[in-house]
């Protein structure tokens, strides 16, 4: 009887070391584009935490707790020192449910009129809170006091980090994810799409975010 073909047994060998050869040629090349858009991430940000903070402080100072005119304080001078619509004029309010908590957003503004808790979520981004009006509880594990971030203050969330958060009463606050912001996006849908199964309000989720992302990633801007 002759020997069985090596050319058979061979051939299956040769197709994994083909798809493992192109594996890798992708993951490096997937690596390579993260770590040069990474370093220079800076050169796509518009705003900085120290304008917005600053801003937030001036507009607290000038309205005190009437928050519409808090925001509209804030949209109106970066909508002057920014033009080119990078600011979203349409104040629209959706109703987001994520880690539990549940709050209204106006894209550029976060907020919530009835207090609420809930997991921060650990994300790709840093994510800074700035308190318009109320004081907003943080707590990371091990600590035995909370963080208590008061109305003028900022909560910095860093890229990678968890805390337990909690707004109570009347709390405002003008929220800036610096970082990637895409990945953001999975801890905002997944309480929609496996609890509270609000599928309108995910739509325009999806629709404002997405149209506002679309158009500032084509003028080169995050």
């Amino acid at each position: 009887m002759a020997p069985p073909s090596t050319s058979i047994s061979a051939a299956p060998q040769k197709s994994w070391a083909r798809t493992l050869t192109t594996l890798c040629v992708a993951v490096a090349l997937i690596s390579a584009l993260f770590y040069f858009l990474e370093s220079r991430l800076e050169t796509f940000y518009i705003f900085s935490p120290s304008e917005l903070h600053d801003l937030s402080l001036r507009a607290i100072s000038a309205h005190g707790n009437d928050t519409a005119s808090v925001m509209g304080f804030i949209t109106a001078e970066l909508t002057g020192k920014h033009p080119g619509g990078y600011v979203n004029l349409d104040e629209e309010w959706i109703f987001n449910n994520a880690g539990g908590a549940m709050g209204a957003m106006y894209i550029i503004h976060a907020s919530t009129a009835v207090g609420t808790e809930g997991h921060s979520g650990r994300h790709t981004a840093d994510d800074y809170f700035h308190i318009l009006r109320g004081t907003q509880l943080a707590y990371t594990p091990g600590s035995f006091e909370p963080e208590v971030y008061p109305q003028g203050s900022v909560h910095h969330l860093q890229r990678g980090t968890v805390k337990q958060y909690k707004m109570d009463g009347t709390c405002f606050a003008l929220e800036y994810a610096r970082g990637w912001i895409p990945p953001m996006l999975f801890f905002g849908f997944a309480d929609g799409l496996s609890s509270t199964l609000d599928f309108p309000t995910l739509w325009r989720t999806t629709w404002v975010t997405g149209k506002q992302m679309i158009l500032n990633l084509a003028r080169g801007k995050l």
